[in-house]
């Protein structure tokens, strides 16, 4: 009698407790709980390489079109927007900057309609004012000569803003990727796509400013630094596009940052150059806008910032 209650007693405190698993159950429900609570490594990296890719892009872009604004703005003004489409890059530069910003505070995957539209618009807005200003230098007497290219509206200047909506294009193309896959853009690797794109990018920006500092007359010996520093790293990124992704490139990804580092130097300088003009800053009015234009060298840091971009995917995703 006594035995029977104190097993039963023993039986009631253990009442609260799991009963002990049957022999060889125990590993099977250690294994299939490790596997419910672990995350798959491959997948978490790619999706978040990927988007921090994207978001640089999107960086890219937003100075891109900052630039452009605060350029077409100045210039524009100064042609007292005799035409009224010369609001337009104004606009559109605009809207390619606050849709970057939006972009750059995105973290998800999956290409967003409504920037999509936007990039789009700034890239047709570039093209279609590169037309514009061939027109207006052909119109005047003398067609197209260098007088009339040097002093007449800047041919690169509507490019910049195509070359912003083609950075926030590239960003979304990144971003409409499964998670977890290398990111491809029309069936190419993401990395060399955006690698080669940009190169092409700075050696025409490159142009531009390498025509206006002829102008110049290149009496300063700094101003052959933006004819000379972004091709090597136009030259670096065609490497980088057609080259092997598995190599680190440490010289590419420091010349890439001394280019960034250029554009923003670049303003100093052309900051400089206002106040050599008669009257200096107390005559900002005039000088401000018959001096170096102050904007246009951040655009050189924007698509550096995009050459940063396709390093990360390359190294990040190599295809070979």
């Amino acid at each position: 009698m006594s035995r029977r209650v104190l097993t039963r007693d023993r039986g009631d405190l253990n009442a609260g407790w799991p009963a002990r698993p049957p022999a060889g159950h125990g590993r099977a429900v250690t294994t299939r709980t490790a596997a419910s609570l672990s995350f798959p490594a491959v997948p978490v990296l790619g999706e978040t390489a990927t988007i921090k890719a994207a978001r640089r892009l999107n960086r890219a872009a937003g100075m891109i079109a900052g630039s452009v604004l605060a350029d077409s703005a100045m210039e524009h003004y100064r042609g007292s927007f005799h035409n009224k489409a010369m609001w337009t890059p104004l606009i559109s530069s605009a809207l390619s900057l606050a849709v970057s910003v939006h972009g750059h505070r995105d973290k998800r995957h999956g290409a967003h309609r409504g920037r999509d539209l936007v990039y789009a618009a700034a890239g047709l807005t570039g093209i279609v004012g590169t037309g514009f200003h061939l027109y207006n230098i052909t119109k005047k007497p003398g067609g197209f000569s260098w007088q009339n290219v040097f002093y007449s509206a800047p041919i690169g200047a509507p490019a910049a803003l195509s070359l912003s909506g083609l950075m926030g294009f590239l960003s979304e193309r990144v971003r409409d990727n499964e998670p977890g896959t290398s990111p491809k853009i029309a069936g190419t690797s993401a990395g060399r796509a955006v690698a080669a794109l940009t190169s092409v990018s700075l050696m025409g920006t490159m142009g531009e400013a390498g025509l206006l500092h002829f102008r110049g007359a290149y009496h300063n010996p700094f101003m052959f630094v933006p004819v000379s520093v972004p091709p090597v790293a136009a030259a670096l990124l065609g490497n980088t596009a057609v080259g092997r992704s598995r190599v680190r490139r440490p010289v590419t990804r420091w010349w890439l940052r001394a280019t960034t580092l250029m554009g923003i130097l670049g303003v100093a300088f052309h900051a400089y150059g206002v106040s050599r003009n008669m009257g200096g800053w107390r005559n900002w009015r005039q000088n401000a806008f018959n001096g170096p234009p102050l904007p246009a060298p951040p655009a050189f840091t924007g698509l550096a910032m995009a050459g940063l971009a396709a390093l990360g995917l390359l190294e990040d995703h190599p295809d070979d």
